[in-house]
């Protein structure tokens, strides 16, 4: 119990660590990003709440598609509220790690099929992340051919390395020959109790690899998430007084999702703070309003989770 008490604690340092530097490098702007905060437009706020939940709606389609994929007959208001939950997770445990293995937890409880949940939320996850990345580097490479400005160009690369990594990724786990690789690696190194696990998880991600229809269409749908919740952003910062383009919210939302998901703070916190305004400062954008954004993103997070720590609640009274 030490380790994972020790790497709580250390994730907490680090999140207190980036909101003390926060604190320190906007110590003469606060009044800035108060002013931002404070003059904020009510029901443009609410609109980008309503958008973060649609988002949620459309990343729940995404994943009961590809448990389809796999003939697990679970009804999508299931989906929707083992996504609710997960989310809850994600608002309370080191990045966003929490939260998949508690929708796995969720699904294997409702089908008593464990592996064939744990490679649902790896494959949602890898899916929704390459969309994220495709529209990144569409998005970085149109700015930079429009804007003419070549410091942006590493984050073209960036996307791309990661989009290709990611697909990569997929090709690896949708391998029958690669599985049956790695497998012979684990059975004859010290990881050979965990080998009957990865038996089990290959089996599961079997049933993946002639569903291409089922793939692109989560994909796609992977797509629509990307771009609702990039629109809660834009909304979000026209509630501020604008000043961001649509596109350099398309490209700076999934960059940000990339780097909240490195396992170093508690949900994001701080370490949220820290990117909007270095990404967004990159284009011109005044630091005080990317702060601002980040705290009503941040605010938003945690208003459309609540949901997921009630219906997790009723579960567990459910499960006793």
């Amino acid at each position: 119990m030490r380790s994972p008490r020790a790497a709580l604690y250390l994730r907490l340092a680090v999140s207190l660590g980036l909101i003390a530097l926060v604190i320190y490098l906007f110590r003469d702007r606060w009044r800035e990003v108060a002013t931002n905060l404070l003059r904020a437009h009510p029901w443009l706020l609410a609109l980008g709440v309503l958008l973060f939940l649609i988002a949620m709606v459309i990343n729940a389609l995404k994943w009961w598609v590809l448990l389809r994929a796999q003939e697990i007959a679970i009804p999508f208001r299931a989906v929707l509220n083992y996504t609710f939950v997960g989310f809850f997770f994600n608002n309370l445990l080191p990045a966003n790690i929490g939260g998949d293995v508690m929708r796995g937890v969720g699904v294997a409880y409702h089908t008593e099929r464990a592996a064939q949940a744990a490679a649902s939320v790896v494959l949602d996850r890898i899916i929704g992340l390459s969309a994220y990345m495709s529209v990144a580097a569409l998005a970085s490479g149109i700015t930079v051919f429009v804007t003419g400005r070549s410091d942006l160009q590493v984050l073209v690369l960036v996307a791309v390395v990661a989009t290709a990594a990611l697909a990569v990724v997929a090709a690896v786990l949708l391998s029958r020959r690669v599985r049956a690789l790695v497998g012979r690696v684990i059975a004859a190194t010290p990881l050979r109790p965990l080998h009957a696990i990865w038996e089990s998880l290959s089996t599961a991600f079997e049933a993946y690899r002639y569903r291409y229809r089922s793939l692109l269409l989560a994909y796609g749908i992977g797509l629509g998430g990307i771009l609702s919740t990039s629109w809660v952003n834009f909304v979000l910062s026209e509630s501020l007084g604008g000043g961001i383009s649509l596109l350099h919210i398309l490209l700076f939302t999934p960059l940000t999702a990339l780097v909240l998901i490195i396992p170093i703070s508690i949900g994001g916190l701080g370490l949220n703070q820290v990117a909007y305004p270095f990404f967004y400062g990159l284009v011109g954008t005044p630091a005080p309003h990317a702060l601002a954004l980040s705290l009503f993103i941040q605010a938003t997070q945690v208003l459309c989770s609540l949901p997921g720590g009630l219906l997790w609640l009723r579960w567990r009274r459910e499960k006793r």
